[in-house]
């Protein structure tokens, strides 16, 4: 047990999906997986764990941000023993060709500023995916017939930003596909603790054409993501 979660030793499997919202966490449980039984409930943050395709699998909710992020997959990578960490996160598209409601894969990550997104300089290891588990999403994913765009993602952690969306112009300059909060952090950490990661991100909004989902659709619009993840965590 930690400050933060109540999770005892051997409570999470070494495969854990880390969706933000903890409503997310619950939904992914309660759908996909076999006899889900619920092993954190601290803060609201709900963690799970159970069987997919015999597997054993955690999902735990990381909350919004780097901050709120590191503070979880930190005590997951260090007290819990944790190997392999695969994002379920929301993001922005920045381009009108990633369309709503799509997958992206996170092929790398640039921190959209020193101040943003950054992870203030705690882990300097490069970011970036676990080749194996970046190569498996790709071929899962078309086996599945699940439709993904792969490449760079932005990682800011200021949601109501001053300038609003002309800051992307320069990550959209460099070609990069959807900006989220956390996987920045994601790649960085574990890379620091030598685990394996890789970021899955649904587009919830499009920064050029304006459109956003309905917050009411969103467990629904997750399942493709949910799926790919879940089946990378079993084979893994």
């Amino acid at each position: 047990m930690t400050p933060h979660n109540e999770a005892g030793k051997g409570d999470y499997a070494e495969t854990v999906l880390l969706p933000g919202d903890p409503q997310r966490a619950e939904w992914m449980a309660r759908t996909f997986l076999e006899a889900p039984r619920c092993v954190n409930r601290r803060r609201g943050a709900l963690g799970f764990t159970g069987l997919y395709r015999g597997r054993p699998v955690s999902i735990q909710a990381t909350g919004i941000g780097v901050s709120s992020f590191l503070i979880y997959v930190h005590e997951l990578l260090d007290f819990h023993g944790v190997k392999t960490l695969i994002r379920t996160g929301t993001c922005g598209g920045l381009t009108a060709g990633v369309p709503l409601r799509s997958l992206v894969i996170s092929q790398s990550v640039r921190a959209e500023s020193d101040q943003s997104g950054h992870v203030c300089g705690l882990y300097e290891a490069a970011a970036g995916p676990d080749d194996g588990l970046y190569s498996l999403a790709l071929a899962r994913a078309a086996q599945l017939g699940i439709g993904h765009q792969a490449g760079l993602t932005i990682c800011s952690d200021v949601f109501y930003h001053p300038e609003g969306r002309g800051r992307f112009a320069e990550a959209q300059a460099l070609g990069a596909l959807a900006v989220d909060m956390e996987t920045s952090a994601l790649y960085r950490i574990a890379a620091h603790f030598g685990a394996r990661a890789l970021s899955l991100l649904t587009v919830v909004d499009n920064i050029v054409t304006g459109e956003q989902t309905a917050y009411s659709e969103r467990q629904a619009l997750f399942t493709d993501m949910t799926r790919l993840g879940l089946d990378l965590a079993a084979d893994s």
